[in-house]
């Protein structure tokens, strides 16, 4: 057997797969004849090597590229075949296959993200074209894990549900000073000014979302409460009563959590509660993903809670509250990939075919990796002050029933 088949005969445990190499040869992997049919074909003899010598990128890359091709079922079926059968719950021989070729974990914890470094990486993802984010998320472009009550509603719901959920948290009172740390296109931060009557600073590194988030503010008439700036939070002064930050810390790296939390206590107030909402992992935080570390989000890592803990601890911040969302940013991903897909020649014409074939594999990778893999979200909610808040959640429902009644 070749060293591919040696390797897909290990991770694929149910279903069933036929791959066909590039001089035609098939071989069949997997225990049920009667399952859905997976077919993938290699164009070219090099694939197979890349893949077993870097699953994660090799694959990734060979989809991208056309050099793989996925001729019965789709790149989601396939990934959902080999993720589903090694779930990180269970270990297992498959996983370890599946990690081979990634980033140290000794170097990512090293990786430096400096301000000039944070603002390219930042570039190079959320200053893509407005049109391609309108295709696929909520008219408030909440580009981050939905929270759903009910598994059937609709990611208009969920997004603003995740919205309410976030603002109660954080124990809101009108006239507050707020600080959004990576507050993309505004949606949050017009949220809070509406439903709870506070001020706000957005900051962030995009200036393709800073351009939206004015705008907002402009045609809401709240530009006087709610500001955006084009800033490193690290140099920012002053204090604020409140700090939000939803689907920046991924960005922050390893090397610089120390650093993230000192200045997030800095900019706290005695009395006040910081709510930070991110994709975390399960069990250690292990390395990036080598595909999307190279091509949708470089520099990025994703904390386990540990690793938040530890770094939050050296500064006397006090985890308040804890919340793990296991599988809420897998609802989310299916809905961005099936509006993805179904506007494929709109993302073509934009781009280009590998353009598409790659935001589909990181979208569909998304999906197993928070349904079968490490991935999930955390929101951790931090004060300075043991009394800051009342000393039991009651709050959080009466606000947030609140919330979503008033938005």
């Amino acid at each position: 057997m070749s060293l591919i088949g040696k390797l897909l005969g290990t991770l694929v445990k149910k279903g069933r797969l036929t791959l066909v190499t590039a001089d035609g040869k098939r071989e069949t992997f997997g225990p049920d004849a009667n399952a859905k049919p997976i077919i993938v074909r290699f164009t070219d003899r090099k694939v197979a090597f890349d893949i077993v010598r870097n699953p994660r990128l090799g694959f990734g890359e060979a989809y991208m590229d056309g050099r793989l091709l996925v001729e019965e079922g789709t790149i989601l079926d396939l990934l959902e075949l080999i993720v589903g059968a090694n779930r990180w719950e269970y270990g297992g021989e498959g996983r370890k296959m599946i990690s081979t070729g990634k980033l140290g974990d000794l170097a990512a914890l090293f990786r430096r993200n400096p301000a000039d470094k944070a603002k390219q990486n930042v570039a190079h993802h959320y200053d893509l074209s407005d049109e391609l984010y309108d295709l696929f998320l909520d008219d408030d472009r909440q580009y981050s894990c939905a929270y759903y009550t009910d598994p059937k509603n609709s990611l208009e719901q969920a997004q603003a549900d995740k919205k309410a959920h976030i603002a109660a948290k954080l124990h809101l009172k009108p006239g507050q000073r707020v600080l959004d740390i990576g507050c993309g296109w505004g949606g949050m931060a017009l949220y809070l000014n509406k439903v709870a009557g506070v001020e706000v600073l957005g900051v962030t590194l995009s200036e393709e979302q800073l351009k939206v988030a004015r705008r907002r503010a402009d045609e809401a008439g709240v530009a006087d409460q709610v500001k955006f700036e084009l800033t490193d939070y690290r140099s920012l002064t002053g204090t604020f009563d409140r700090i939000v930050s939803v689907g920046m810390f991924e960005h922050v790296g390893a090397a610089h959590y120390d650093e993230f939390f000192a200045t997030c206590k800095t900019l706290l107030k005695q009395d006040g509660v910081m709510l930070l909402h991110t994709i975390g992992k399960l069990g250690s935080a292990g390395s990036p993903d080598p595909f999307t570390d190279k091509w949708i989000f470089p520099g990025y890592h994703l904390p386990s809670l540990s690793q938040m803990s530890a770094a939050s601890e050296k500064v006397r911040l006090i985890a308040s509250d804890v919340e793990t969302l296991r599988i809420h940013y897998a609802y989310t991903l299916r809905t961005w990939l099936e509006r993805c897909v179904a506007r494929k020649t709109d993302i073509v014409a934009m781009y280009d075919e590998r353009f598409f074939r790659m935001w589909e594999f990181y979208l569909a990778g998304g999906i197993v990796m928070f349904e079968n893999g490490s991935a999930c979200n955390f929101q951790v909610q931090y004060i300075r002050d043991r009394y800051a808040l009342p000393i039991t959640r009651d709050y959080m429902a009466e606000a947030e029933a609140r919330y979503r009644a008033s938005a």
